[in-house]
């Protein structure tokens, strides 16, 4: 994976919270730390998310969005 944001923090995801359009995901970057990001449930379907997997939390300006490895 490839980005131009600096901010990318590597993480398992804790707990993922389905909505009719958006969908919370909840990561752990470090132990005890976590970070929550609110994408759409259609990305979170298209990313196969799943609690448990590893996936990057990306910081942009006051964004947080949601990557994986292809």
């Amino acid at each position: 994976m490839k980005i131009s944001a600096r901010n990318v923090l590597s993480g398992k995801i804790l707990a993922i919270v389905r909505g009719p359009v958006t969908t919370e995901i909840t990561l752990e970057i470090a132990p005890g730390v976590q970070i929550t990001s609110t994408i759409t449930s259609t990305s979170a379907e298209s990313l196969g998310l799943k609690e448990g997997a590893q996936a990057y939390g990306v910081i942009k300006a006051s964004s947080v969005m949601i990557g994986v490895d292809d």
